[in-house]
């Protein structure tokens, strides 16, 4: 019997080791070479379907104005893409969202707004009904889309059903919509500046309503964040004596909304993603100049990890990050000293 027991404790012991926190290896974050692009460059958004295709946007420098800037990511590098149309024009690209099989860019041609759109046959693009003053956001999601902005009269909330475009209302008090996001064509929501306050609204496939989210006073909201499971996400803004600190909103798709304030100073939650592992992931501003830094949030635990040290840096800036199957993938800039920002990835896993 004795030496029955010490059997099974040695295999317990030794299956311990084998899992042990301190036996695995943590992944870490990795530098991803990126093509230089003419100086300076701004990073627009991220978006990935799977670890073996991702798309980043933004916009460069040149002589005569903006020129937009597309690289995708072919799960080993990452590779600039100047087939689509206007990547030769004046403009910008901005949201990438991928709609079944397709990538979908919001693209601002010489100042009129279109959706490019990506299949296994080549590019193609969607013109806007009317060119806006300012197109402030876009979304995607399979048989709709939106466009928000201005023009001369005021808001404009374009959808687009998969045939034509036509123009929605906001509810009235509404003064501008600072960004949208859908999860299907039935269901998106936006958040809105009005005359008492930030709001969040939403979309039944009928018309855009109040959401009555119980947001936190003085408060704003960068980000919603809405997942297949009904789960929702909020990120913002709350003002406490004219300092800003960091508040997250979650919903499960019923009940009562849970808000929390973890430790992440005045960071601007646009970039936040639900990582792989479950958790909240997003970037925030770095105390070390070679460095950049992510926290990840997992309920009422906050933890920090660094990208990799990179020589003679000092500015690191993640600005999108997204989920690629089970690693992160992000894009910003880096300034090294003498120079001005240009292209920055890194990845977490993988």
């Amino acid at each position: 019997m004795n030496g029955l027991r010490a059997v099974i404790v040695g295999l317990v012991i030794a299956c311990a080791s084998v899992v042990s926190p301190a036996a695995a290896v943590t992944p870490s974050w990795s530098a991803l070479p990126v093509p230089a692009a003419a100086q300076p460059v701004t990073v627009s958004d991220l978006a990935a379907r799977g670890p073996g295709e991702a798309w980043a946007t933004g916009y460069e420098q040149a002589a005569d104005g903006l020129r937009p800037m597309l690289y995708r990511w072919d799960g080993t590098a990452w590779r600039r893409d100047t087939t689509f149309p206007g990547a030769g024009e004046v403009g910008w690209l901005g949201k990438a969202q991928f709609v079944g099989e397709e990538v979908w860019i919001f693209h601002n041609r010489a100042g009129a707004g279109e959706i490019l759109r990506r299949s296994a046959g080549g590019w193609s693009t969607v013109p806007l009904p009317q060119t806006l003053w300012t197109y402030q956001d876009f979304t995607a999601v399979p048989g709709a889309a939106w466009v928000v902005g201005e023009d001369d009269t005021g808001l404009k909330v374009l959808h687009y059903d998969g045939s034509g475009w036509t123009a929605q209302s906001a509810p009235d008090g509404v003064l501008f919509l600072m960004g949208v996001t859908a999860r299907t064509a039935t269901d998106a929501w936006a958040w809105a500046d009005t005359s008492t306050g930030t709001t969040v609204l939403r979309w039944d496939g009928t018309v855009w309503r109040d959401a009555n989210v119980p947001l936190p006073p003085n408060s704003n909201v960068h980000t919603i964040l809405l997942e297949p499971s009904g789960r929702v996400t909020i990120g913002g803004s709350q003002y406490t004596d004219g300092v800003a600190g960091t508040y997250l909103m979650t919903w499960n798709g019923h009940g009562a909304w849970r808000t929390t304030h973890p430790p992440l100073g005045d960071t601007y939650t646009e970039a936040m993603v639900r990582g792989p592992d479950g958790a909240l992931w997003l970037p925030v501003r770095s105390d070390r100049a070679f460095q950049s830094k992510y926290a990840r949030v997992d309920g009422s635990r906050t933890a920090f990890s660094y990208g990799p040290e990179r020589t003679n840096a000092i500015d690191v800036k993640p600005r999108a990050l997204t989920r690629a199957g089970f690693s992160l993938l992000s894009f910003g800039t880096v300034e090294i000293y003498g120079s001005k920002p240009n292209l920055m990835s890194e990845r977490l896993g993988g």
